[in-house]
């Protein structure tokens, strides 16, 4: 895949997991990728800057660096996230739903925000590569649970949200696309603490039962669909929620009865 080549994306939370999968893939792609991270990037897929995402002071010096530095933008991947834990709405306390809310939320708005300024300057009017704005959601974010209220309703946000930027920015006639990618299980640091609790390949072995594929996924998977939101090739597709959920949101895992007759 070469149309990503010349183009620059900025990917949030870059430094791990999916976010770091997705900008080994946009710049083995031939994009210039800032990974923008409250941590520091390990792996040199691309330019580091530190940045936190419930800011917008911090977003506004973001854009204004890479405007100066790399002279546009055409990639936006909101990709940071932070998880909720399991409180249910009777045992989570409002700091707790606020603070996941400005990670996951929050930020993710403001990323829109931004992008659309710095896509407007790159590629204004083009109908087909005005740019592409691609939001890390997730399964919470399609079907919802009794526990992890406040996880489960910032990435409901995000789904709406990114239907309502990409109705925006069609009806701005910008150019510019905006997708949601809903992953299952990723094995990826947020998933550490349980390691901790139970072990890697048991916690993993467990979850993985939890789809019906049968196995977590890894973040290269998830990368994929976010290299293939970035380019050309999904040039007709916004607005759109995409599901890579190992078969989890399909239906009923266990046969019903008159299924076997």
């Amino acid at each position: 895949m070469t149309d990503t080549e010349a183009r620059t994306a900025i990917v949030t939370g870059g430094a791990s997991g999916i976010g770091a999968a997705s900008a080994a893939l946009l710049a083995g792609a031939g994009a210039s990728v800032v990974v923008a991270d409250l941590q520091a990037a390990e792996d040199g897929s691309g330019r580091f800057v530190q940045h936190d995402v419930t800011s917008e002071p911090s977003w506004r010096a973001l854009m204004d660096d890479v405007m100066k530095r790399e002279g546009r933008l055409d990639v936006m991947v909101n990709n940071a996230g932070i998880s909720g834990g399991a409180g249910s709405v009777e045992s989570t306390d409002v700091a707790d739903w606020q603070r996941v809310q400005a990670v996951n939320a929050e930020g993710v708005f403001l990323g829109c925000k931004f992008a659309i300024q710095g896509m407007k300057k790159t590629g204004a009017g083009k109908q087909q590569s005005g740019g592409s704005i691609v939001n890390i959601s997730s399964v919470a974010g399609l079907q919802a649970g009794a526990g992890g209220i406040a996880y489960t309703a910032s990435k409901g946000a995000v789904r709406l949200l990114s239907k309502s930027v990409a109705l925006y920015c069609a009806e701005q006639k910008y150019g510019i696309r905006c997708n949601s990618v809903h992953p299952g299980g990723v094995d990826t640091p947020i998933f550490d603490p349980l390691w901790q609790m139970v072990g890697r390949e048991q916690g993993k072995a467990y979850l993985g039962t939890r789809h019906p594929i049968g196995r977590m996924a890894e973040p290269s998977e998830i990368a994929e669909l976010v290299l293939w939101l970035a380019s050309d090739l999904s040039g007709f597709v916004t607005g759109s929620e995409i599901a890579a959920v190992g078969g989890i949101t399909a239906g009923l895992m266990r046969r019903l009865p008159f299924a076997t007759r």
